[in-house]
């Protein structure tokens, strides 16, 4: 039977304590079957986003580690940041990669959203594919109002009450957690301290408000710039290329430029490959032209064939 490899790439709200962010990662790599891939930190968005794979069970367990490490060690009543968010452990989502399917990654939500609820006494909302909720599926829906708006009504307001968990909220608010397929997430920094103009083009591009498809996107005041903060959620359909043409046409039409952008976490290489392949005007390209998939081909047949 082939194995099954799921990833996970929790969001905590903490960019500016190492000791913090170092006891979460560590709880992650205190787990056997778990690879930690990535992990990067912001202290403006005061948020870091660590990014592990393996057998799922066991990065259901490297969760949950995760999550409680981070419950006892940030206090979101003295927390501030540029990202909205609504827990310690903000958001937590699944994403299939070998002999998974999204369907699967639900399940490890809906099991790991049960246990942090009875054990770890945090109020859970599902969200994206394990949604319970139609207007759920949206992350930003679940956020809205963030943390403090939440305290309030998770308490009075009847569409507030959480899938697992109390109705309440301590302090290390709640966590969001679901399944999705693998999302690129990109900020676009502009020569310019104007934040009124990077949330001028966030909602020119975000598709919620009429941009691209699969596209969300603010605006927000990051280390002196105005940055256009990103989240592609499906590339293949969206690619970044056109996006951040717009991008760049707008910030020169208010007499700035983009200064450079940032990739958080990883993104996969065929979405590299296409903005690549657009940039140079590519005719009839094929991944196969690459070196180093080439070369990776014919080691892998000739393994096969010894």
């Amino acid at each position: 039977m082939k194995s099954k490899l799921v990833e996970c790439i929790p969001n905590f709200s903490e960019g500016r304590r190492p000791e913090v962010i170092n006891a979460i990662v560590d709880a992650v790599r205190s787990h056997v079957g778990v690879l930690l891939l990535d992990y990067s930190s912001d202290a403006d968005h005061n948020r870091s986003v660590v990014t592990f794979a393996g057998e799922p069970s066991a990065v259901v367990e490297a969760a949950f580690s995760a999550i409680k490490a981070a419950s006892e060690l940030i206090d979101l009543d003295t927390h501030n940041g540029t990202h909205p968010r609504l827990g310690a452990a903000d958001v937590v989502p699944f994403v299939p990669l070998d002999n998974m399917t999204l369907d699967e990654c639900v399940q490890l939500a809906q099991q790991l959203g049960e246990r942090v609820g009875s054990e770890l006494d945090i109020p859970v909302y599902l969200y994206e594919a394990a949604s319970t909720r139609p207007e759920y599926t949206r992350l930003e829906s679940v956020r809205r109002g963030g943390y403090e708006a939440l305290k309030d009504a998770i308490t009075t307001d009847p569409e507030r009450v959480p899938d697992y968990g109390p109705k309440r909220v301590g302090r290390a608010g709640a966590t969001i957690i679901g399944a999705r397929h693998p999302l690129v997430a990109f900020n676009v920094y502009l020569g310019t301290d104007d934040v009124a103009l990077a949330r001028r083009i966030a909602r020119l591009i975000r598709a919620s408000s009429g941009g691209f498809l699969h596209v969300k996107a603010l605006g927000m005041l990051v280390d002196g710039r105005a940055q256009v903060s990103m989240n592609f959620t499906n590339p293949a359909e969206t690619p970044l290329f056109p996006v951040i043409e717009v991008i760049r046409r707008e910030a020169e039409r208010a007499n700035t430029s983009v200064h450079h952008s940032e990739l958080i976490g990883l993104i996969p290489q065929s979405v590299l490959l296409d903005v690549a392949a657009r940039y140079l005007q590519l005719e009839n390209f094929r991944v196969e032209q690459v070196l180093e998939y080439r070369l990776s081909d014919v080691l892998k047949q000739k393994s096969i064939l010894e």
